[in-house]
């Protein structure tokens, strides 16, 4: 062997280190999450589509409600539309998870099978868009969000984390106000319906000039929160 491919040969040692090293940063990625998680009871978290518009200079508005201070139908609303298991799984529902991974609601629109707290964990923590790999760390995550925070405040967090709005509107005030010109405080059961309808894509669905299917989808929101009303029992003002 020439001298000159022997200098380009890394040694053992050094490949152990660099893959020690690549280990440990992985562990600490994956880690990281469940030691943030227990502050969020006190610390009110952005998300990491907020984090990244700040970061290229998109813009971002956000004023955080606490729960005692939203529109009771707008909880209600949400649940229903989104995780109708939330006060009853336990960070996942595994029953979604087991018939399909998308399933259909009854009005023809495709979902997810995340639940409220998954939806959480992700944009808390990791990126957007579907990914396997995604999925398979969210879903341990989602259960010790279960496990380190209380229903009401996990579904505060999500009111308050969630794009309600195409210009970079987040949580429920900001997208109130951009769809209503009100408070989230002061919403009634049928803006909540609306609210709930578009936010699987607030950048192509709008409650400020609703098109068909944004009416019809808070029409059955509506409906259900009539039909199931206590679908939010367990982040109810006690």
């Amino acid at each position: 062997m020439s001298a000159a491919a022997k200098a380009k040969r890394v040694p053992m040692p050094s490949l152990r280190r660099l893959a020690v090293g690549v280990a440990t940063v992985v562990i600490v990625l994956v880690a990281a999450p469940y030691v943030i998680a227990p502050f969020y009871r006190f610390v009110d978290p952005v998300s990491t589509p907020m984090l990244w518009r700040w970061a290229i200079g998109a813009r971002v508005e956000r004023v955080w409600l606490p729960l005692d201070r939203i529109s009771p139908a707008l909880p209600l609303a949400v649940i229903g539309a989104e995780d109708g298991t939330f006060c009853h799984n336990r960070g996942i529902d595994l029953g979604a998870m087991r018939e399909a991974l998308e399933q259909y609601d009854d009005s023809g629109r495709e979902r997810g099978a995340s639940t409220i707290t998954q939806q959480v964990v992700k944009n808390l923590f990791f990126w957007q868009g579907r990914s396997v790999i995604r999925k398979v760390l969210e879903i341990p995550l989602a259960v010790w969000l279960y496990l380190v925070l209380p229903k009401r405040r996990v579904l505060e967090i999500y009111l308050n984390i969630a794009q309600w709005g195409p210009n970079g509107e987040f949580g429920a005030e900001a997208g109130a106000r951009y769809a209503f010109g009100k408070s989230a405080r002061n919403l009634n059961a049928h803006e909540a319906a609306a609210l709930a309808a578009i936010l699987p894509n607030p950048g192509r669905r709008s409650a400020r000039a609703p098109s068909a299917l944004v009416r019809q989808l808070s029409g059955i929101y509506d409906r259900r929160a009539e039909t199931f009303p206590g679908l939010d029992a367990c982040v109810r003002t006690p």
